[in-house]
């Protein structure tokens, strides 16, 4: 795990106030994360009772595909909110130039994790 101690954003009394503030958007989304990976998780489940059972390729192939869009999916949400929380400072409102070019990575990053 990195040092952010030394980072002007990062400065807390504490290692967990640290860490709280680095994970605070998923903290407070965490019940729908969860859901989210158990989804996921059935998927690979399924993924692998079709390769046990000889299934066809496509069938196969559809499975990876709806699990690899999940993750995808789920990793785009928290990039998003790593950026719009960690990167951008909460405490500060950010301008509008700041908000121009986060918004524009998180476009990026949603254009080529689909």
């Amino acid at each position: 795990m990195a040092d952010y101690t030394y980072h002007p954003r990062y400065v807390a009394s504490s290692r967990h106030d640290i860490i709280r503030s680095r994970m605070s958007h998923t903290i407070k989304n965490k019940q729908k994360l969860i859901l989210r990976s158990k989804r996921i998780r059935g998927q690979f489940e399924a993924l692998e009772r079709v390769l046990d059972e000889g299934r066809d390729c496509s069938e196969v192939l559809q499975i990876i595909s709806a699990a690899r869009g999940a993750v995808n999916s789920l990793m785009t949400e928290l990039l998003e909110g790593h950026i719009r929380h960690h990167v951008l400072d909460p405490k500060r409102k950010p301008n509008s130039e700041q908000t121009m070019a986060a918004d524009e990575v998180i476009d990026m990053v949603k254009t080529y994790l689909r």
